[in-house]
């Protein structure tokens, strides 16, 4: 019994020891860093107060040039809205997206930067703001 519990305490310090070695480093946000180098945005939305899209039609994202465009139906509140990313895996996004954000700037708009889950590659995305045109019936 007595060798049974020695092994037992054995294995237990053996495998304490081994993943105390091991450290999982973590960004600043508590987010674990990886290695990988992939940096991109695979879809974007943008929803009103109360959550629905306001989109019309998919946004156009490209990746090359760093650049989403993006229509919104006409008579959308462009300083209330809530961006949606989503990104490749175990990348993040600065600013982070605390709330509502303004966009009824359209000169100039919104520039969200995506940072790869090593934390090495940076690629700054330019979103594009565009109002449906209202359309006359006749």
């Amino acid at each position: 019994m007595k060798k049974i519990f020695s092994l037992i305490l054995i294995s237990l310090a053996l495998l304490t020891t081994a993943t105390a070695c091991y450290d999982n480093p973590v960004d600043d946000d508590g987010l674990l860093i990886t290695d990988r180098d992939e940096c991109y945005v695979s879809n974007f939305d943008l929803t009103g107060t109360d959550h629905l899209t306001v989109r019309v039609g998919d946004a156009i994202i490209d990746n090359e040039a760093c650049t989403i465009h993006v229509t919104v139906a006409y008579g959308t509140d462009l300083r209330h809205l809530y961006p949606k990313f989503s990104l490749v895996t175990d990348a993040k996004l600065e600013p982070k997206i605390e709330g509502l954000t303004d966009f009824s700037d359209l000169d100039n708009p919104r520039k969200y930067t995506v940072v790869s889950g090593s934390r090495r590659v940076r690629k700054t995305y330019t979103v594009y703001v565009t109002v449906q045109k209202l359309t006359s019936q006749s």
